[in-house]
């Protein structure tokens, strides 16, 4: 049966914005159970990545930001300015409440990644975690991001990736076959809000994929990291001056 919150048509964003609204009120613990904490310290290293050697005013945009963790992590991290922005009300809603609690200075924002509101070359690094899977067209979220980039500054992406040792590639296929759907359950009394991320994960590129798309877009230095052999993949560029 085909996931309810997946569609590849102009159908995605309203379906993909449903499963965000259901996601939100849990999302933050359901993500530390399906990693077991381990996300954070990959956006930790995401945002290291966004800034090493950034200028001192460094303005940082966290794309698809859902709620806020890389936002967040950018001001402890030395940014000057760090904005939030996703196309899901009910997850910014909850970056907000995280904004309020901390006192922390930070800035969110309900946008489209395909159309951004902001002016070219006007930010020096652009994060985007778990995000660019979701959106409708891959490419132009890229130029988008490109966009907005002053040259020379970096862009760090971080999401699901496809090992390639195939041992490790069967049994991470097993393990989100297994876990998805019992959280999907458990948190939302529906299995397939979980279940779309491997139903999600067919047609997205990957790690090696969206490497191949920056290299064609003109970024330099591109480099792939690839943390928990493989089973996530970070990948970083650099616009060109």
């Amino acid at each position: 049966m085909p996931n309810k919150f997946l569609s590849h048509d102009e159908q995605r964003a309203p379906k993909v914005e449903r499963l965000f609204t259901q996601l939100a009120p849990r999302y933050d613990l359901a993500n530390d159970l399906q990693s077991f904490g381990l996300h954070r310290l990959w956006k930790r290293r995401v945002v290291r990545l966004a800034l090493d050697g950034a200028p001192a005013n460094a303005r940082v945009l966290d794309l698809c930001c859902g709620t806020g963790d890389m936002t967040f992590e950018a001001q402890r991290q030395g940014a000057a300015l760090a904005v939030g922005v996703d196309f899901a009300q009910a997850m910014l809603d909850v970056a907000q409440q995280r904004r309020r609690a901390a006192g922390a200075q930070v800035f969110f924002a309900r946008g489209d990644a395909l159309r951004l509101p902001f002016a070219d070359a006007s930010v020096d690094a652009v994060t985007i975690g778990y995000g660019l899977r979701n959106v409708a067209d891959i490419e132009q979220c890229l130029r988008e991001m490109l966009r907005v980039l002053r040259p020379g500054g970096r862009l760090v992406i971080l999401d699901f990736g496809k090992p390639a040792n195939q041992l490790v590639r069967v049994l991470y296929a097993g393990y989100l076959r297994a876990a998805l759907p019992l959280m999907g359950w458990l948190f939302h009394r529906d299995a397939q809000t979980y279940v779309y991320i491997i139903e999600s994960l067919r047609t997205f590129p990957a790690q090696r994929g969206i490497e191949t798309m920056m290299r064609h877009a003109g970024m330099t230095n591109v480099r792939v990291f690839e943390p928990l052999l493989g089973t996530m993949g970070i990948n970083y560029g650099e616009r060109t001056t």
